[in-house]
């Protein structure tokens, strides 16, 4: 799949929202990627699955691991389309943890799966708890890159889409965006 043809399908599904919206990771931005309001569809997780399974298909990872509650759907998807195991880190007290009996084996190949990624917060903390269980991460696969090339993630990188798009921090507001109530669309 294209970029475009991507972000069609966000478009169609109406899960690219415009307006003034707060991010996960604190920043404020005029556009919001909903990936659950594609994701909703079957046929359109299998499609993307399969686009960014083909992306890392030889990368080596026996294992997906994807953070809860964005990059479970993607990500169990994709190991799907690339015959891996599938596990989750999840949050507990206010931080992502390796729960429910997941084990990592010593030197496992691990592949993590997310689906938006601003600051990569999420990730990096994915893969720190890949490490200390110890994992060996290849890379790091999203559905929408979002960062601006800004996160440093040290491995590999793969998405769907790659966008430049504008954040501000939440004392640093263009004008307009201060005039729009500000709206925290995704998960707590």
């Amino acid at each position: 799949m294209t970029q475009n043809e991507v972000l069609q399908v966000f478009r169609d599904t109406g899960a690219l929202l415009e307006g003034h919206f707060i991010l996960r990771s604190g920043l404020h931005s005029r556009q919001f990627f909903q990936c659950a309001l594609a994701l909703q569809q079957m046929p359109i997780v299998e499609k993307l699955g399969a686009a960014l399974a083909e992306k890392v298909r030889g990368s080596g990872a026996v294992t997906v691991v994807a953070p809860a509650m964005g990059g479970l759907v993607i990500g169990q998807e994709v190991a799907r389309q690339l015959g891996a195991r599938f596990i989750f880190v999840e949050k507990e007290e206010g931080k992502l943890v390796l729960r429910r009996g997941f084990k990592i084996a010593p030197g496992e190949k691990i592949l993590v799966v997310e689906d938006v990624v601003t600051k990569g917060g999420r990730v990096q903390e994915t893969m720190e708890i890949v490490r200390a269980h110890g994992g060996q991460v290849l890379g790091v696969a999203m559905v929408v890159d979002r960062s601006n090339g800004q996160t440093q993630l040290v491995v590999p990188t793969f998405s769907l889409i790659a966008l430049q798009v504008e954040t501000f921090e939440p004392g640093k507001l263009p004008p307009d965006l201060e005039k729009i109530p500000a709206v925290k669309p995704g998960s707590k």
